[in-house]
């Protein structure tokens, strides 16, 4: 079994103590990883520091220059890292619509090249006979990223670049479930990067609490769920460190009368059950309207009793297992709430035999707010369909829920869909789609789903501070 190195300071760094990695097809370990110590934290944020200055000093043309390298190293080990994302996730190489380990590494390099290349110029406000005013953005310091299970590299790679881009170094700490592809992908940078820029600590709670307590961290960027982002701001708050949280969503589409049932189902079922379900933007409650309910119903049960379920190393597979048992017992419990209180599974429902942690794709009719299925993200494989019979009252039903990340309309009267999107609570809407995001698109959300951005411009304006300059002609 491989032992997957941490990295600080450009350096490999072996602790004296390991954490296998298990595969989640097979219930069983398939690589291993150093644990951090507190003082190995301490290591990793003192190698950033005295990294910063000198990063700080390189121009934006030198700093693109490596980022574009990265993404090349990125594309040069494909293979490799795919293998592992499979390996430590159980997403398949492709998957459901082609969103697998290739999407995830095909999406990184994107990611990578894009962001490289966002201009961070000042902005001149005033310039008069009387003054000249100009805004500059300069690097916080010190970045701690701390990335979840579900897409472990794509994820780090939205947090590490546009931080770098803007002149700041970081520490990274990947989800203990899944750090092998992330901590092999900072060991390639190594080649890139000066010593110190881009570090990796290995380990659970403790680590991220480390990090997020550290007095030496300017600003904490964190993906994952609306607890553990709390837990963050309250450490955070003794320093006022700075913060991007993109948190628990539960996402709600809603289908307007009329829409074309047929050719919106596999949509429908792509969006809700890519990456098995576990993406924070996936769409988890669907809205139906009476005159079209049953016809979604019996459409997307079918897609679910269709899809090839399996290990994401078989070419075949459209979509893996959940990647952790805590997971596959979260789906479980509300599978079984919803068939206990009034839910009627079309398809699935139940835990599949054998090794692994594979879940039946499940569709339940029959519920509405207020049903567990319902009110909570179930981060899996399971999609309630909900009834409703008017629009105005679709609209109340998908807001009445703390979180407010994503969602969206399906509908043929795109002006319609569109008016009907902008009135959700949710930091992104789409129309006939869900959870498309892109490199130079803002995305983010709102109430118990996060604080700030994430991509584009104004994504990478959260990895700076503003300096306003005033310089006055007479």
């Amino acid at each position: 079994m491989k032992t997957y190195p941490m990295t600080i300071d450009g350096k490999s760094v072996d602790t004296g103590r390991t954490l296998e990695i298990i595969n989640p097809a097979l219930g069983q370990p398939f690589a291993a990883v150093p644990v951090a110590r507190p003082q190995d934290v301490d290591a990793a944020v003192a190698a950033a520091r005295k990294a910063f200055p000198a990063w700080r000093a390189t121009s934006a043309a030198e700093r693109q220059a490596m980022l574009h390298a990265l993404g090349a190293a990125l594309e040069a080990n494909m293979p490799e890292l795919m293998d592992l994302i499979t390996r430590e996730t159980g997403k398949p190489l492709q998957g459901l619509n082609n969103v697998g380990a290739g999407m995830e590494l095909g999406g990184s390099i994107a990611w990578t090249h894009v962001t490289a290349d966002l201009p961070l110029e000042p902005e001149v406000i005033q310039d008069n006979e009387q003054a000249r005013v100009e805004v500059h953005r300069k690097p916080l310091g010190v970045v701690a990223s701390i990335t979840p299970w579900n897409w472990p590299l794509m994820i780090a790679i939205w947090h590490i670049i546009p931080a770098l881009r803007a002149g700041n170094t970081v520490v990274l700490k990947p989800s203990e479930y899944t750090p092998v592809a992330t901590a092999r992908f900072v060991e390639l940078a190594q080649a890139v990067l000066p010593p110190g820029v881009l570090n990796v600590v290995i380990g659970g709670g403790d680590i991220g609490a480390a990090l997020s307590q550290h007095p030496d961290i300017n600003k904490i960027v964190f993906t994952g769920s609306t607890r553990t982002g709390k837990r963050i701001m309250e450490n955070a708050a003794a320093s006022l460190k700075r913060l991007t949280l993109e948190l628990g969503g539960n996402d709600a589409g809603i289908v307007l009368p009329g829409a074309d049932v047929q050719a919106i189902a596999p949509k429908l079922f792509g969006v809700a059950f890519h990456n098995n379900g576990q993406t924070c933007a996936c769409l988890k409650r669907l809205y139906v309207h009476d005159s079209q309910y049953d016809a979604v119903c019996t459409e997307l049960a079918r897609l679910a009793k269709e899809v090839r379920v399996g290990d994401g190393l078989d070419p075949a597979t459209e979509l893996g297992p959940l990647q952790n048992r805590a997971q596959l017992d979260v789906v479980s419990t509300l599978a079984a709430d919803a068939a206990a209180n009034g839910g009627t599974i079309l398809s699935g429902g139940k835990a599949r035999a054998g090794q692994g942690y594979f879940f039946e794709p499940t569709i339940v009719a029959g519920l509405s707010n207020g049903a567990r299925l319902v009110d909570e993200e179930q981060f899996g494989p399971i999609l309630p369909v909900i009834r409703y019979s008017d629009v105005e009252q679709a609209i109340a039903l998908a807001n009445d829920n703390p979180n407010g990340l994503g969602g969206s309309v399906w509908s043929s009267d795109l002006a319609l869909a569109a008016e009907v999107g902008k009135r959700l609570e949710c930091g992104t809407v789409w129309i006939n789609e869900h959870g498309a995001v892109q490199p130079d698109a803002p995305f983010g959300g709102v109430k118990q789903s996060g604080i700030g951005v994430e991509f584009g411009h104004h994504g990478l304006a959260e990895f700076t501070s503003i300096q306003t300059v005033k310089i006055m002609k007479n």
